[in-house]
C-alpha cells in the first residue's frame, strides 16, 4: 500500500474500512493513488434500490478532514437527490460536514439516503417532482434503472 506522506488519519480510516467493511458497502483504495476510492454500495433491501450494486468514486481533497471528500454515484441512478452526473445532494458533504466525520460515516449516509430520497432536497428537480406527485410510479422507475444499470454486470 504505497501511501505517498498520507496523513496517518487517511491510512487509519483506510485499514479500517479495508478491515472492518460496513454492512452493504466496499471502499478500496486505488492503487496509484491512495486518495481516490472505487466504492460498491448495495442497494439498501426494502428500497427501489433493493438487488443494485453501484459503483461510486470517493476522492479525499488535500483539505481532508477539514474538508470533505468529493463522491459521486458512477453508476446511473433514478434518485431525487443524485443528478445525472452522479453528484449527491447530502448535507454532511456540504455544510454539516465536520472533521468528526468519517469516509465510513459518509458511506453509510450515502446508503441511508437510498433508503429515504429527499424529494424536498432535491438535486434533480425533474425526479423530485415526479417522486411528489406520483411516488408509486418514481419508485418503479427507480426499480427500473436499478435492474439496468446497476445489476452488477
Amino acid at each position: 500500500m504505497a501511501n505517498n506522506n498520507l496523513p496517518r488519519r487517511i491510512i487509519k480510516e483506510t485499514q479500517r474500512l479495508l478491515s472492518e467493511p460496513a454492512p452493504g458497502i466496499s471502499a478500496s483504495p486505488s492503487e496509484d493513488n491512495m486518495r481516490y476510492f472505487n466504492v460498491m454500495i448495495l442497494g439498501p433491501s426494502q428500497s427501489p434500490y433493493e438487488g443494485g450494486v453501484f459503483k461510486l468514486e470517493l476522492f479525499l481533497p488535500e483539505e481532508y478532514p477539514m474538508a470533505p471528500p468529493k463522491v459521486r454515484f458512477l453508476t446511473k441512478i433514478y434518485h431525487p437527490n443524485i443528478d445525472k452526473l452522479g453528484r449527491i445532494c447530502l448535507d454532511i458533504l456540504k455544510d454539516k460536514w465536520s472533521p468528526a466525520l468519517q469516509i465510513r460515516t459518509v458511506l453509510l449516509s450515502i446508503q441511508a439516503l437510498l433508503s429515504a430520497p429527499n424529494p424536498d432536497d432535491p438535486l434533480s428537480e425533474n425526479i423530485a417532482k415526479h417522486w411528489k406527485t406520483n411516488e408509486a410510479e418514481a419508485v418503479e422507475t427507480a426499480k427500473e434503472w436499478t435492474r439496468l444499470y446497476a445489476s452488477g454486470e
